[in-house]
């Protein structure tokens, strides 16, 4: 219930202190020079503590920016490992420039003059940000902003979700076509490195991340890694179980033809010291390093600008040349939305036409 006094200061001006007290709820207070505005206050703050509106305003008006983010990197961050390296930088510049702000004070269009600012700074490498890493800034303080919302009640709405993300650019696609991938096969297997050669074909036949890869391993070791993705082959069952991905799911990765082949071939000669299947020459416990192999097998190939992770494309690529679907070129390259595979849309463009044709065929088929 509000109680309104009117009273008078030293000077003979009168003002109007209202005090609110709800059962369960702190009082709140307030003093005004009007009548009239003493009463719209008591009126609307009383509505919105019973609506359970008025005291996410309230810690809006307690915390900072700076708050928000400290509390965010000791209690969340944590639990992301993968991330953790990379979000504490992007929370960091943030940090930088609106750490003072109270968040009752952080607005949409206050958040995209910094969205701007991002675009606008040029970094160590003399370039201006991407659109991608711009996303990344924003994606990195978002779920602070979320949990500040839903969790520890310092928001009533995220201020990040009306501030609009800055177009990304259409994903690469790049494959070897017949002739380079013969090249390259030939060019891997013949590699001073041994491993080289193995790991290029699982890579090609599964869509498998790099670091997918170098940490599989016989069996589940007693200590997995924590801040990188990790499997199990299983031979017997021809497959792979990534127990750790980039986005935090388990995997099955069937185990067909070469892959499997090679991978039997490992499982003959493998090491004593270590249940890494490419494991160092020197520090058995950790994966092999194959980057200087790949550069010099690339070479001998004669097969430009290829990275590793574009063998992921080259598996995509194959799949949808094969007719596989969008939804099950997904579901080997482990994306939980089909957004990340429509790139690959225009390679199966044969196969639908063939899916059109043979429904056309059913229903029209004896239409003349």
């Amino acid at each position: 219930m509000a109680n309104i006094r009117t009273r008078t200061d030293k000077s003979g001006k009168t003002y109007h202190t209202v005090q609110i007290r709800l059962k369960g709820y702190p009082p709140q207070t307030a003093s005004f020079n009007r009548l009239t505005d003493a009463r719209k206050w008591a009126q609307l703050t009383e509505a919105a503590i019973k609506e359970g509106r008025h005291f996410k305003t309230t810690e809006a008006k307690k915390h900072t920016v700076s708050d928000l983010i400290d509390r965010y990197v000791a209690e969340v961050l944590p639990t992301k490992p993968k991330k953790s390296a990379d979000r504490k930088h992007q929370l960091a510049w943030w940090r930088d420039k609106i750490g003072a702000y109270l968040l009752s004070d952080i607005t949409p269009s206050l958040l995209a003059q910094y969205r701007d600012e991002l675009s606008a700074d040029i970094t160590q490498t003399g370039k201006p940000r991407s659109p991608a890493t711009i996303v990344q800034y924003m994606t990195a303080i978002s779920p602070a902003f979320n949990l500040a919302v839903s969790e520890w009640e310092w928001l009533s709405d995220s201020p990040m979700r009306k501030v609009k993300k800055p177009s990304e650019p259409r994903g690469r696609v790049r494959y070897l076509d017949d002739d380079e991938r013969q090249r390259l096969l030939t060019s891997c297997k013949g590699s001073p490195n041994k491993l080289l050669y193995p790991a290029f074909i699982l890579s090609l036949s599964t869509g498998m991340r790099l670091s997918e890869t170098m940490n599989l391993y016989w069996k589940e070791p007693s200590s997995p890694p924590t801040e990188t993705a990790w499997g199990v082959v299983n031979l017997a069952e021809s497959c792979v179980i990534l127990h750790a991905t980039k986005n935090g799911d388990r995997r099955r990765v069937p185990l067909a033809n070469q892959a499997l082949i090679e991978l039997q071939k490992l499982g003959k000669v493998r090491r004593l010291d270590t249940q890494l299947v490419f494991p160092s020459p020197t520090q058995p416990q950790k994966p092999i390093e194959l980057k200087k192999s790949w550069i010099n097998a690339l070479k001998r190939a004669e097969v430009d600008n290829f990275r590793w992770h574009d063998l992921r494309h080259c598996t995509a690529s194959y799949l949808a040349m094969n007719g596989a679907s969008l939804a099950e070129i997904a579901e080997v390259l482990g994306h939980k939305t089909l957004s990340m595979v429509k790139r690959y849309s225009h390679l199966s463009d044969g196969h639908v036409s063939n899916v059109v044709a043979s429904m056309n065929d059913k229903i029209f088929g004896g239409v003349l």
